[in-house]
């Protein structure tokens, strides 16, 4: 925010820290105050003494609850938050205090001013009116309520906070792109900083799924298809919110993630969103299980989602096996589980494994869910459970005990507040900076015959004609749970900065993908065809006379995103291009000129008519809110482009599953058409060129329970700058249950300048060489091995590595 801060002044004798603004913001003068002191309820309890530990704090608070106390804080408000609200939107500590006068467990994203709507007319709160919100909403928590517990404050932050005037980075899919755990951690370290300020202390990201169906909408927030990689940039995201270490507690401007979606939510029955996994237990383990085991045992993430699916007829919440066996029993997790929004309630109308509400309650809290999100539906009727003998108060306060366990982990009752002069200076130049950089690092060259990078003449010389089409030229797309950023580029405007007056940049929108592109909206309607092909001929007319046509195609963020009802669909049956895009590109195709096609999407599209006759691609995804000037730059050379897929590209809905890291017996071919991917995982190139020698071994070989670390000498054979990725995979050659021909264990992003050579060490953990065997036990078995390493899964070479007995 522009505005100047004055220095804050203390008002002793009030208790309250209060900021204020010049003149320039004299709506500023009505905004709450920070209070420095609380007039706690039971001061001297236990409870409130922050030197003890937190097991005592929470016993003791427990043991003061009443039932009602204890069922208040286990639910959230978000679609009712207008009942607690004033005309204005501001919180009211009297409308709060009739409807929850036992307290409440937790405020489902503060900045928004009531739950979902569509079209979505809710309105975001400024960061300000934010602030002020939360300041009165603890407030009335720690003053007015018995036992003055603070709330919980959760919000999403998936690739950014998804607020105003908040940082937005690329989507998660494209982040992945990355292959950079590091740049995850920063992104995710900004992220949790500008939530803090704001005073939240929860959000829920990240997404480890394992997606491995692009059909599903959904796929645009994961890490893509692999574990090991999911596993690696959940880590690091977690770091990144949470600080680095196992512990479970948070520091200054670091907030708490909540892992998701717990579990086999990525290959849904059909690809569509919440439908049942048809997975065994097996490959749940082999695939799905581990990004999640990676972030549960290290780091100290504190809050685990359950997913709506259903495996093998039962839903994860309503599954003790899968949190409480798994998740609690095998994997140590001590933190708590909360539901995935309105899952609780989806138990008895979408399951039908439940008669009512009540009955899905006590059958999510018995298998291990501790938090009703986001209204409670569900446990608000633990408490007639309770008097009717249907549940234990044990159960109860086991839940509570475990969501309790986080607030004081986070610090709530020693200090809630937000920091207002930090707010403000939220997607200020650190955030812009970071994340045209996150877009750069994402960005995934997938075909170049030569035509990039773009030149451009000096200034005064001959301009070219560059023609910027397309249906996303013109339009920053920031894909699924998006924030609002003070301002955003689209392609189009990062390129008409770039190059300034040494080119004549013409553009034309070519189609309309979809008549509104609002993400919340239900219903979804493709541009009118016939209207769309005046567009395509004004778009050939504006082209005829460039050197270059730049076609920006692929997905609006209604063509592509979650389906979270009936109503409001957002998977696909097929993986074409939608609307009339092919009929643009063959339209442009005609005029005999080079042609660049530029992707935005979530998903990644089967395109195989584009991949043959474009003469350069660039995969983008939702590159958020600097994509404009992350594209511009890759396209004309200024950035080299050095990301790779996180999933293999699809040349046919037919094909579907596919991934890399198949069985031996799968992928035997098909009768007229191809077996092969379009582009395979870990697939990307470059402006320059990499040789990758043989890999070597530290040792040929190992004993079970060894790792071993594999060198690469990677030389720059190019003639400019440039990153590698280079990836390892491994292959059991003979084993006692089937493996997959190949699983990436390994991997190092690297920069090189022309002629430089790096040797690079990739260690593979110890783990990376068992399986589960016949009797489901996590084992090692001696025998050979292949150890592979390259730039994609397939172009790879190897060496052999023995496991003795």
């Amino acid at each position: 925010m522009a505005h100047r801060i004055k220095a804050a002044l203390l008002a002793a004798s009030a208790g309250f820290l209060t900021v204020s603004v010049l003149a320039t913001a004299p709506a500023y003068a009505q905004q709450q105050t920070v209070p420095t002191r609380i007039k706690r309820p039971m001061a001297d309890a236990p409870y409130w003494n922050a030197s003890l530990p937190v097991e005592q704090r929470v016993a003791d608070l427990v043991a003061r609850m009443t039932l009602e106390e204890k069922v208040a804080q286990i639910i959230s408000i978000w679609d009712s938050k207008q009942q607690i609200q004033n005309a204005d939107f501001t919180f009211s500590p009297e409308k709060a205090g009739q409807l929850y006068p036992n307290g409440l467990g937790q405020i489902a994203r503060p900045s928004d001013t009531s739950g979902p709507a569509s079209p979505r007319v809710v309105r975001r709160r400024d960061i300000d009116a934010s602030v002020d919100y939360v300041i009165a909403a603890q407030k009335w928590a720690m003053e007015q309520t018995r036992l003055g517990i603070p709330i919980l404050f959760h919000e999403e932050s998936l690739h950014g906070f998804a607020a105003r005037d908040a940082t937005t980075f690329p989507q998660a899919i494209g982040l992945a792109s990355s292959w950079d755990p590091d740049l995850l951690r920063e992104v995710n370290s900004l992220i949790a900083g500008e939530v803090r300020a704001r005073g939240v202390h929860n959000v829920l990201s990240p997404v480890v799924d394992v997606a491995r169906d692009p059909r599903w909408g959904r796929i645009e927030e994961t890490f893509g298809e692999d574990p090991f990689l999911v596993g690696e940039l959940g880590v690091a995201s977690v770091e990144g919110l949470q600080g680095v270490g196992t512990q479970r507690t948070i520091g200054a401007g670091k907030v708490f993630g909540t892992l998701k979606h717990m579990t086999g939510h990525g290959q849904p029955e059909s690809g569509t969103n919440v439908g049942p996994a048809p997975i065994s237990e097996r490959t749940l383990r082999e695939m799905f299980f581990p990004p999640f085991q990676q972030v549960v045992s290290r780091t100290g993430i504190d809050a685990v989602m359950a997913s709506y699916n259903e495996i093998d007829g039962i839903p994860s919440h309503a599954n003790p096996w899968l949190l409480n066996g798994v998740l609690r029993g095998e994997w140590g997790y001590q933190g708590a589980v909360v539901s995935d929004y309105y899952a609780i309630e989806d138990l008895s109308r979408l399951h039908h494994i439940a008669p009512d509400y009540k009955t899905a309650a006590i059958m999510a809290l018995n298998a291990g869910v501790d938090v009703d999100l986001p209204e409670g539906g569900g446990f608000r009727n633990l408490t007639a459970a309770v008097q009717s003998g249907e549940v234990p108060m044990a159960a109860i306060d086991r839940a509570v005990s475990r969501f309790l366990t986080m607030k004081f982990n986070a610090g709530l009752f020693e200090n809630p507040w937000p920091d207002r002069a930090e707010a403000r200076r939220s997607n200020g130049p650190a955030g812009v900076a970071l994340a045209r950089r996150a877009a750069d690092r994402s960005l995934v060259l997938l075909k170049n015959d030569g035509v990039l990078p773009l030149a451009l003449p000096a200034v005064g010389g001959a301009k070219p004609t560059i023609a910027v089409i397309g249906p996303n030229a013109d339009v920053a797309r920031l894909g699924g749970y998006y924030g609002e950023p003070r301002a955003s580029v689209s392609p189009l405007a990062g390129i008409q900065a770039l190059v300034g007056n040494r080119a004549n940049v013409v553009h034309s929108q070519g189609i309309v993908l979809t008549e509104n592109d609002d993400w919340w909206a239900d219903e979804v309607k493709l541009g009118d065809p016939e209207q769309n092909r005046q567009r395509i001929a004004q778009a050939v007319e504006a082209a005829k006379g460039a050197d270059t046509i730049l076609l920006f195609i692929g997905d609006t963020e209604q063509t592509s995103r979650e389906g979270w009802a009936n109503s409001h669909l957002g998977d696909r049956s097929g993986l074409d291009l939608v609307g009339q895009q092919q009929e643009l590109f063959d339209a442009l195709k005609a005029l005999g000129k080079p042609i660049v096609a530029v992707l935005t999407n979530g998903r990644p599209p089967s395109y195989p008519k584009v991949a043959a006759e474009a003469d350069a691609i660039l995969e983008t995804w939702y590159a958020g809110e600097q994509q404009g000037n992350a594209i511009a730059d890759a396209l004309f050379g200024v950035t080299n482009p050095g990301g790779k897929l996180p999933v293999t590209v699809a040349r046919d809905v037919g094909q579907l599953p596919i991934f890399y890291n198949y069985k031996p017996s799968a992928r035997r071919g098909y009768l007229f058409s191809e077996v092969t991917p379009l582009y395979p995982f870990g697939f990307g190139l470059s402006y320059t060129t990499f040789n990758l020698a043989d890999p070597t071994l530290s040792a040929s070989t190992i004993r079970p329970g060894d790792g071993v670390t594999v060198r690469v000498a990677v030389t720059n054979t190019g003639s400019r700058a440039g990153d590698e990725v280079v990836q390892v995979y491994l292959r059991d050659e003979v084993s006692s249950v089937t493996r997959p021909v190949k699983e990436l264990v390994g991997f190092e992003r690297v920069t090189l300048q022309p002629g430089e050579t790096k040797q690079v060490e990739i260690p593979i953990r110890s783990d990376s060489f068992a399986l589960w065997n016949r009797e489901m036990k996590r084992v090692v078995e001696p025998g050979e091995f292949t150890i592979m390493a390259g730039s994609n899964s397939q172009d790879v070479k190897s060496v052999k590595l023995t496991v003795s007995p």
